[in-house]
């Protein structure tokens, strides 16, 4: 059986570039709550952008290494919003919330990606990703040879967080 290929499209901060992209057909809307990154919103704002979203277009909130406390007031601002974890985060820490997640991997050569996913089996898919300093935003691409072809999770990728 075929799966359907979804679409999310990440780091958008305008009502204008919400509309434009539900409008394309996007089924999910990246709100990135990381305040190192260029295209941060606050919570406030991301729960702005998101009462945008019409039923079937999911808000999606991008982390790195961020609070559990951050990540409730995010989640209940946003209440239907699904997390995305791009730090350090252990399986426990992506778990505690008890909310649908995706987990970001990064994939250098070497990089154990059947490991992974088996470390966090609670994760609704998982977003690839370069290997690079910081987090994400390099626009550098990973050599997708290196994916397995029997990941037990659903895998995305590669996209930057800026």
């Amino acid at each position: 059986m075929q799966q359907r290929t979804r679409i999310k499209i990440c780091g958008l901060t305008r009502e204008a570039d919400i509309d434009a992209a539900v409008a394309a057909g996007a089924d999910a809307i990246g709100l990135v709550l990381y305040d190192k990154s260029p295209r941060h919103v606050s919570v406030e704002r991301a729960a702005e952008l998101a009462r945008r979203l019409p039923a079937f277009v999911t808000p999606v909130g991008l982390f790195v290494n961020a609070s559990p406390g951050f990540i409730t007031q995010a989640v209940l601002a946003i209440p239907q919003l699904v997390l995305q974890f791009h730090g350090d985060e252990t399986p426990a820490d992506c778990d505690a919330p008890a909310r649908p997640y995706l987990r970001a991997a990064r994939m250098a050569i070497g990089f154990d990606l059947l490991n992974f996913a088996a470390q966090y089996p609670n994760a609704q898919g998982l977003l690839l990703d370069a290997d690079v300093e910081g987090y994400g935003g390099s626009g550098k691409v990973f050599d997708w040879s290196l994916i397995p072809r029997n990941v037990p999770l659903p895998v995305d990728g590669p996209g930057p967080l800026t």
